[in-house]
């Protein structure tokens, strides 16, 4: 059964029920150091986005129009909050699960949904995510509904940008939720690249797509192959994650 309250962070729990006198050391338990709450310039502040920290994940709304309409308004969105983390500092940046597109994987319909995908290497999203990072000096975890070229198959896939524009490769969703009647093996498949990490001029960094969190193994082998930061771009939300947990 879903919760009343909607979970927003761990570190926000923490703070709501220890007593402040003990939280510095919970959080040094939890986290091995303290952590640090930045002061974000003003013009950030006055912004409608507000992404904080070296590593953010906007999360983004489509409208119902044309696929290419929806793609460009997603790209000038995202645009404007990209803008907004160089202001704060930010190195790493990490946009949601397949977040040039609505979340339409529980819909079993392929139209219009798979007009969405698109080549990880050369897709216009991509080739946008690279004129990103050069402009911010910005490593770009972009999150796509991919088409291999080659075969035609569709992947839930994460394509990994550098700060100097040039695509570090991407990795593929390798676990994908079969819950009820919600199966996104309509669309894709487990992935098949492994759990590669990418060095990147701000750490070594994994990506571990959204149900893939549910797996202890996925992390294992993320920080196994040398992660210091893993990503979970996701596009669950509400009960929709309560279900997932259950199901695990």
């Amino acid at each position: 059964m879903a919760s009343s309250c909607e979970f927003e962070s761990l570190e926000k729990t923490l703070e709501n029920h220890i007593p402040e006198a003990e939280l510095a050391e919970v959080k040094r338990i939890l986290f091995g150091k303290d952590t640090q709450k930045l002061e974000l310039p003003l013009a950030a502040q006055s912004s409608q986005s507000d992404p904080s920290g070296t590593g953010a994940a906007p999360q983004c709304a489509a409208h119902r129009r044309p696929v290419q309409e929806q793609i460009a308004a997603m790209h000038r969105r995202v645009g404007e909050i990209v803008e907004v983390a160089a202001m704060c500092g930010v190195n790493i940046i990490c946009f949601q699960e397949t977040w040039t597109m609505p979340f339409a994987f529980c819909t079993r319909e392929k139209e219009p949904w798979t007009e969405f995908a698109e080549s990880a290497e050369e897709g216009h999203t991509t080739r946008f995510c690279q004129e990103l990072a050069r402009k911010y000096n910005m490593v770009v975890v972009s999150p796509i509904l991919e088409r291999e070229e080659l075969s035609d198959t569709l992947w839930n896939t994460a394509v990994v940008v550098s700060n100097s524009g040039n695509v570090m490769g991407k990795t593929r969703k390798n676990h994908i939720p079969r819950v009820g009647d919600f199966n996104e093996s309509t669309y894709y498949m487990e992935g098949n690249t492994g759990h590669p990490v990418f060095q990147t001029q701000f750490g070594r960094i994994a990506v571990n797509i959204c149900y893939g969190r549910h797996h202890p193994l996925n992390w294992f082998m993320f920080s196994l192959n040398g992660a210091e930061i893993i990503f979970n771009p996701s596009a669950t939300v509400g009960a929709l994650r309560s279900v997932t947990k259950l199901s695990t």
